[in-house]
């Protein structure tokens, strides 16, 4: 489990010049669970507004931790009868802003703007927080908010299912908090309150800031977690299977057991990963790894925070959205579809877990 003292030694930063050289190490803002009350929020009522897995899983646990939650929905969609069977009250995102104290938006980020617009300012009144889980749309103003209410954010860092097993297992997924605009004085009493009653104090929380969770989670899914990692296995086993070895066995060995490597990276570091594999991929992965991630992936990575910050990537996105919808992803995905290592995946997975639907 991710206790918090492993948490504040993931959060142990180091002050670096431009040189590159370090200098006293210095310690992230974090809290624990025994260090928040829900007192501050108990008496307020939270709108949560979309019932997709981020918000069907805060909600619950919003709701079973004893604060007053309320959904905010389009009405007549798919989630209304699910919300309500879950036992919450229903309503329009209008309606819903206008009952509530804190106006947690978690609907895709690409349709938060139009329904800011459309539903959530016009009833929004003064002392009322705005409260994200991903600060984008606050940060790249595709919602201006007024001067007049509390900018909040609790991102829990796992998908909405973890969120919601974590808590029913009486722990909880770590989350990182920040108060963009502190408006009643009370921004920072409502967004603890909300992290502690979705379960992620008990994992841990760590303050950061809007421009700072926005920049390196994009980085994340673009460079390591999504983009880098997709591209990096695609490349491994293009690289196999042009050099005669059978596609299954290619599959096995870049693709299938990287859920291995990566639990060990993630439970016990990189360190720790080395120390649990056999002396050979210790010496091999040691050696020959910088070889595939040298110093030019390290620059094309810069090259990627750059139009992050630049706001170049977002201008590119909003432009391709606009254009294209659903369509500005799909016509990538499809190059994925057609791909053999998606083909072979397939096969292979059927394998391995018959029941499976994809």
């Amino acid at each position: 489990m991710f206790h918090i003292q492993h948490l504040e030694n993931y959060v142990s930063k180091t002050i670096t010049h431009k040189t590159g050289f370090s200098t006293k190490p210095t310690m992230a803002k974090t809290w624990k669970d025994a260090d928040i009350s829900l007192d501050p929020i108990k008496d307020q009522t939270i709108a949560v507004i979309g019932y997709g897995i981020q918000g069907d899983a805060q909600a619950n646990n919003m709701k079973d931790s004893g604060l007053n939650v309320i959904i905010g929905l389009k009405e007549g969609g798919n989630s209304w009868k699910k919300a309500e069977s879950d036992g919450h009250k229903v309503m329009s995102v209008a309606d819903a802003t206008k009952q509530a104290d804190i106006v947690h938006i978690l609907i895709p980020d690409m349709i938060q703007g139009q329904v800011y617009k459309d539903e959530i300012g016009p009833n929004l009144s003064e002392g009322k927080a705005l409260s994200f889980s991903h600060a984008a749309a606050i940060y790249w103003k595709w919602i201006e908010a007024p001067s007049n209410v509390d900018l909040i954010m609790v991102a829990p860092k796992g998908p909405g299912s973890k969120v919601r097993e974590t808590y029913l297992e009486n722990f909880g997924t770590p989350a990182i908090v920040a108060v963009e605009q502190d408006f009643t004085g009370k921004a920072w009493d409502r967004t603890l309150g909300i992290a502690k009653a979705i379960g992620s104090a008990r994992a841990g929380l760590i303050k950061t800031a809007f421009k700072e969770e926005v920049e390196t989670d994009w980085f994340g899914e673009q460079a390591d977690l999504c983009g880098g990692a997709a591209s990096m296995v695609t490349n491994a086993f293009e690289t196999l299977v042009e050099a005669g070895y059978q596609p299954e066995i290619a599959y096995f060995e870049v693709l299938h057991e990287l859920k291995l490597i990566v639990d060990m990276i993630q439970r016990y570091g990189i360190n720790g990963m080395w120390r649990r594999v056999s002396e050979t991929a210790r010496y091999g992965g040691l050696t020959r790894g910088p070889m595939v991630m040298d110093a030019a992936s390290k620059a094309n990575m810069k090259k990627v925070l750059t139009m992050i910050q630049d706001g170049t990537f977002n201008s590119e996105w909003i432009s391709e959205y606009q254009k294209n919808g659903k369509d500005a992803f799909d016509k990538h995905m499809k190059v994925y579809d057609e791909h053999q290592i998606e083909k072979v995946g397939k096969e292979m997975r059927k394998m391995m877990w018959p029941d499976s639907t994809e």
